[in-house]
């Protein structure tokens, strides 16, 4: 069963951050769903479990005219301020055995919507070594700030 935990729409005059705090621990896993657009030309954000921790991951990553992977921390992709207007990014993270004491895979399925030759996708694959259970997320812009409209919606899955 997928339960809505919390959603979180920013207001007028944006936000430096997007966190859900206080997650409950009576789910196997979690789901964030985001729809982002950044207030300048940055297109790239970060999300953290616990505000922190060793993060492990396999990026796939495409823009339109060249592709790459990587391994690095968790990043995420929002619509930027040059980016078709008023248009957002379309992510999803998924969070296994989040409340086990073990440590925790994800997946992120990220892309930039734009009518432009210029169109980010990316493919995560990841692992937060921590063994801690989630209890809080948190969503920060590399620069800029997130704005009105964007938003993040947590589900709880059984």
């Amino acid at each position: 069963m997928i339960t809505l935990i919390q959603t979180s729409t920013v207001g007028s005059g944006g936000a430096a951050s997007i966190e859900f705090t206080g997650i409950p621990q009576e789910a196997k896993d979690l789901l964030l769903l985001l729809s982002l657009r950044n207030s300048v030309d940055s297109s790239s954000g970060t999300l953290a479990f616990n505000t922190g921790g060793s993060y492990t991951r396999m990026r796939f990553f495409g823009n339109g005219s060249t592709e790459d992977s990587d391994t690095s921390a968790i990043d995420i992709q929002a619509n930027t301020s040059v980016s078709t207007a008023n248009t957002f990014s379309n992510t999803e993270v998924c969070v296994r055995n989040y409340s086990d004491a073990q440590a925790k895979h994800y997946s992120v399925n990220s892309v930039n919507e734009n009518n432009a030759t210029l169109a980010i996708q990316a493919f995560i694959a990841g692992r937060w070594s921590e063994t801690a259970a989630i209890t809080s997320l948190e969503l920060t812009p590399t620069s800029g700030d997130f704005v009105e409209h964007s938003t993040a919606s947590l589900y709880s899955i059984s």
